[in-house]
């Protein structure tokens, strides 16, 4: 299918658009906003036309989370939106699995993605097959699976987690199942990270995140030195980064910290858009930028959100019996929530 054109510059996008302008030339640099500004503009006149509602992960740049996006956070809260949206269309601004997650919690509803492409290196590291082979050699052990796997993994667990709630899930479904083991799967970092919140033993994959296995304690430590910050660390890092850090969390939870110790300067040890964004709601706060990009949540763009939307391409399918089964794993993580102290 042909590339979608350009949207013209029209001179009264300026004022249509003042109040994003001024919040876009405080996060990216300035002499791009009138190169998205077209695209915004166009996405809104669709959005309204299908009456979609779009939801962006906190990973996604400026110009998408700030730009068009109607609902914005971490992976729960956009299965809690996904879970309660009154649109018919949604249109997901994340990667495969969000979109996946949002099609078994709103079954009924049309879920489009704007790159059937953006997958993920935890969800590719783990098959519906490893799970059932896990269960063989661990019987009677639940299986609580981080929300970044796919839909058929979802449907093979007990329970999904997400980052911001991870050890509570283990204990509730350990709790629940009446054992002292749970299979955590896939995030090795992420598992090894849990295992030290929790009385619970794990029995963890070998899955990991490219962006941030990619740092490095060297790092942190030259951050902290370099530039006397705050280190705050997401719980995909490996150990070492985790142990150079003032504080592991989810992403929900970084702003939590941000808003309740107020540093003056602060390193986030996770994917570089998570600052981006976070750098306006904390404008007193400088950010130190020792970053990875997502090549994955990179993949959407205002472009392909536009001929997303244009054309009502790329929608989500996932099997009903799938659906029956993962919705159920789904259903126990929203019933805890998120379960996390700052």
């Amino acid at each position: 299918m042909n590339a979608p054109a350009v949207p013209s510059w029209d001179p009264a996008l300026e004022a249509r658009h003042a109040p994003l302008i001024a919040t876009l030339e405080r996060l990216i640099p300035c002499m791009e906003v009138p190169l998205h500004l077209p695209w915004i503009d166009a996405i809104a006149s669709l959005k309204k036309e299908r009456g979609a509602v779009i939801m962006a992960h906190s990973y996604q740049s400026p110009e998408i989370f700030h730009g068009v996006a109607d609902i914005t956070g971490d992976s729960l809260a956009l299965a809690q939106a996904a879970a309660k949206c009154d649109s018919d269309l949604i249109v997901l601004c994340g990667v495969h699995f969000m979109a996946e997650s949002a099609k078994i919690l709103a079954p009924d509803k049309t879920v489009l993605i704007p790159d059937m492409q953006a997958g993920c290196s935890l969800a590719s590291s783990i098959t519906a097959e490893d799970v059932r082979a896990l269960r063989a050699q661990h019987p009677g052990v639940p299986v609580v699976s981080y929300v970044n796997t796919s839909a058929a993994v979802k449907a093979e667990s007990d329970a999904c987690c997400t980052s911001a709630n991870a050890v509570h899930m283990v204990n509730a479904v350990a709790a629940e199942f009446g054992v002292n083991q749970v299979i955590f799967l896939p995030d090795r970092y992420l598992g090894a990270w849990v295992a030290t919140q929790t009385p619970v033993e794990l029995v963890l994959w070998h899955g990991q995140c490219e962006v941030h296995e990619k740092f490095t304690a060297m790092e942190a430590r030259h951050t902290r030195e370099r530039f006397d910050a705050k280190i705050v660390a997401h719980p995909e890092c490996s150990p070492e980064v985790l142990a150079e850090a003032d504080f592991v969390g989810s992403t929900s939870a970084m702003g939590k910290w941000l808003e309740k110790e107020k540093p003056v300067r602060v390193a986030m040890i996770t994917e570089c858009s998570m600052a981006d964004n976070l750098r306006n709601q904390f404008p007193q706060v400088e950010f130190i930028k020792p970053c990875n990009l997502c090549p994955h949540m990179k993949r959407i763009t205002l472009p392909n959100i536009h001929a997303c939307l244009r054309d009502m391409r790329n929608e989500i399918h996932v099997p009903e019996d799938v659906i029956v089964r993962a919705r159920k794993a789904l259903d126990r993580m929203l019933a805890v929530g998120r379960g996390e102290k700052v």
